[in-house]
């Protein structure tokens, strides 16, 4: 067997059919049965047409029908596609036609957004709580008699912080080792593909819970990863904390996924000591980093609660973990892989205890580029010595022992007065404060200054309104002056993407109309 990531999931379905693979709600399905449904599934889609090559797109909250379309789609050798459900009419647009989608699955309370935005490509849509089940009922069980490939495409569309999506392409074989750990996240990868299944099979059964919305690639990598290891994933349609914490209690969930603190605390709002949560024992934050408030909300609840940031991207996969005493008011700090290094505008590696400021950069099991968008590519890839590199635009220096100390991306850092200044280091001071539920902070223009720090916050329920002049003396207790706020805007509700990243734009408009 190769590494075809449908061929590892049907040797891991034959391995451990008869454990539970799904839990949504009520709904539970073991392996054998989400593999059924997922080979009903591609039948239906190759009915309509949907063959090798072809892209589905998946406009769905978490739910059976999400995990079912990405393995219908990889059984079919097609490829899935994940939509931003919260997109509206002109977004849609662009990234139905981007993306190429010959088909798409929609949920109800979405439907009314397609039409709009269809391209003519677009030929099939199913709407999940009218025709979905219908559909499988109709089509037929067994697998696909098909020769897939390591070459199998799988796109990841990433919003990321500033313009348009952009389709990562990635080769199952390289997905399979840069983003889910080559089947084994915590040792060696596996030497070969027939030895998940036999793994899987001598693990014992851990519950994981992945928080973000599955069109987040943080959440569909933890998704596979936990297939690949045989273990039984739970998910919440519609994400929030005390529903959170109540799935947890209730399927004695051992791990959570999420990204960062803007899923972390609703979670840590709600802990109030009522639930018996004594089987979590570890949360991960992939895609943003958890501030040392947040930690210390859990810490105070659950003191045995293992918390972890990893260090990647949609482009790089996972590339490290957080060094002891890492997070953005103290400085964001990452034990990296073999593969991850910083590279200068040369594109040569730069020197540990330089000082130098670089870009990090990862070669190895890379993606082959951005789907339909050439000059991205060529800007974020490259191949020196016949190795392909990708630099997605994080900015570092290496420190002399080799942990590399992160700034952040770089298309969203300020410049001030000749100063680079990186927000979630000012956010993370700002949300110390116990009146800031939550901040995005940004540069807007700046007549002396070029830039000027400007902070957007959501304050918490029942607190007052901090002034700028509070905030100041706060902060500067924690970071330097020069990269204090000097405007500050407060709004009701922070927008952020369905999985909790920041939404710049939004945020920089905001904070350059309110004056102060």
């Amino acid at each position: 067997m190769q590494f075809n990531l449908a061929d590892i999931f049907e040797s891991v379905a034959d391995a451990v059919g008869d454990r539970e693979a799904l839990v949504v709600g009520d709904r539970r399905l073991t392996y054998r049965e989400l593999d059924e449904r997922s080979n009903r599934l591609a039948h239906h889609l190759q009915g309509l047409g949907v063959g090798a090559g072809d892209h589905v797109g998946l406009q769905l909250l978490n739910g059976v029908e999400f995990l079912e379309g990405i393995l219908a789609a990889m059984k079919l050798r097609a490829v899935p596609i994940n939509v931003n459900f919260r997109y509206v009419a002109d977004e849609l647009r662009y990234l139905y036609d981007n993306a190429d989608l010959v088909a798409l699955l929609v949920n109800r309370e979405f439907a009314d957004r397609v039409d709009p935005a269809r391209p003519a490509k677009l030929k099939h849509v199913i709407v999940v709580e009218d025709e979905y089940e219908a559909a499988l009922a109709a089509s037929s069980p067994d697998r696909l008699d098909i020769e897939r490939s390591p070459d199998d495409i799988y796109i990841i569309y990433t919003g990321g912080t500033t313009g348009m999506p952009k389709g990562v392409m990635w080769r199952h074989e390289d997905l399979f080792f840069a983003g889910l750990g080559g089947g084994n996240p915590q040792g060696e990868p596996v030497e070969k593909a027939d030895d998940v299944a036999p793994n899987a099979l001598g693990r014992g059964v851990m519950v994981m819970f992945p928080a973000p919305p599955l069109m987040h690639g943080a959440a569909q990598l933890g998704s596979l990863i936990s297939f690949n290891w045989g273990q039984k994933i739970v998910l919440l349609p519609k994400y929030n904390g005390p529903d959170a914490l109540e799935l947890i209690e209730r399927e004695k969930v051992n791990t959570v996924s999420l990204v960062g603190d803007a899923m972390a605390r609703p979670l840590a709002e709600a802990l109030d000591g009522t639930r018996d949560l004594s089987s979590w024992f570890a949360m991960s934050s992939a895609g943003a980093i958890l501030s040392e408030a947040v930690k210390a909300q859990f810490l105070e609840h659950l003191p045995n609660l293992m918390i972890l940031d990893s260090f990647g991207a949609t482009e790089t996969g996972f590339q490290g973990s957080a060094a002891a005493g890492s997070s953005p008011e103290a400085g964001l700090r990452f034990a990296m892989n073999n593969e991850t290094i910083v590279v200068d505008e040369e594109l040569q590696p730069v020197a540990p205890g330089s000082g130098i400021i670089g870009k990090v950069a990862r070669c190895g099991h890379v993606p082959l580029g951005y789907y339909n968008d050439p000059e991205k590519t060529a800007a974020t890839f490259f191949e020196r010595d016949g190795v392909r590199w990708v630099v997605p635009g994080d900015m570092a220096e290496v420190e002399a022992d080799g942990t590399i100390r992160v700034y952040g991306r770089g298309s969203v850092s300020i410049n001030s007065g000749g100063e680079k200044i990186y927000p979630e280091e000012v956010e993370a001071a700002l949300k110390a404060h116990p009146a800031v539920f939550d901040a995005v902070v940004v540069g807007i223009p700046d007549e002396k200054w070029g830039q000027a720090v400007a902070a957007v916050i959501q304050v918490r329920d029942g607190a007052p309104n901090p002034s700028l002049g509070e905030l100041d003396v706060h902060c500067r207790e924690r970071i330097a002056g020069y990269k204090v706020p000097r405007h500050l805007a407060v709004v009701d509700q922070m927008v952020r993407s369905p999985a909790g990243k920041a939404d710049y734009g939004w945020a920089r408009e905001i904070a350059s109309n309110a004056g102060s």
